[in-house]
């Protein structure tokens, strides 16, 4: 059994679909600890629904990313975290957690990389006209969205498609991917 933390920043679809996968026991691991950055973001509340214990913290009241991180990495030790799952954490990682846990952060991406990088990968895509979008899960390293791919699954733009229905699209296929590579990584694959 793996001890798992999410990080997240917002509304915490994936962060839920995460510990779900989890309480069913289709993964070989258990949520232990969601990290959030944004004191306002639901997913605190999805968090506290599942019992799952949180770290909010405001990056603005630290001096530098690396003492906010320094701070997360106690946490992380404290709860004997295996992975580390960014599910819409709107932070690079910094040196300091990238030297402790390299090879254990994993992020989901709305976007088949390395096209469309960063925060608005969906609008990006649909507003360059892609008939192809997709979702892709990668090792984190010290660029954005630039570790080494995991996995993808992609999906066909449907003609007249508006960019929410897209949007609805790429999250059911999130919602499955996520937990699909996760399982596998936690069973040693």
């Amino acid at each position: 059994m793996k001890n798992i933390a999410i990080f997240a920043s917002g509304n915490g679809t994936n962060f839920e679909s995460l510990v779900c996968a989890c309480e069913q026991g289709q993964i070989q691991g258990k949520v232990l600890l969601m990290v959030c950055d944004n004191p306002q973001a639901y997913v605190i509340q999805r968090a506290e629904n599942h019992k799952v214990d949180l770290m909010v913290f405001n990056p603005k009241e630290y001096g530098s990313k690396k003492e906010y991180e320094k701070e997360i990495i106690k946490k992380l030790e404290e709860y004997k975290i295996d992975w580390i799952c960014l599910a819409g954490y709107m932070r690079l990682i910094g040196s300091t957690m990238l030297e402790k846990y390299e090879g254990k952060i994993i992020n989901i991406h709305p976007a088949l990389l390395p096209a469309f990088k960063g925060a608005h990968g969906i609008r990006d895509a649909y507003e360059y006209g892609v008939k192809v979008f997709g979702v892709t899960i990668h090792y984190v390293d010290s660029g954005m969205d630039s570790g080494k791919i995991i996995a993808q699954r992609a999906l066909n733009y449907i003609e007249g498609e508006t960019l929410e229905q897209v949007e609805q699209r790429i999250h059911q296929i999130e919602h499955e991917l996520y937990p699909e590579v996760l399982k596998k990584l936690c069973e040693g694959e």
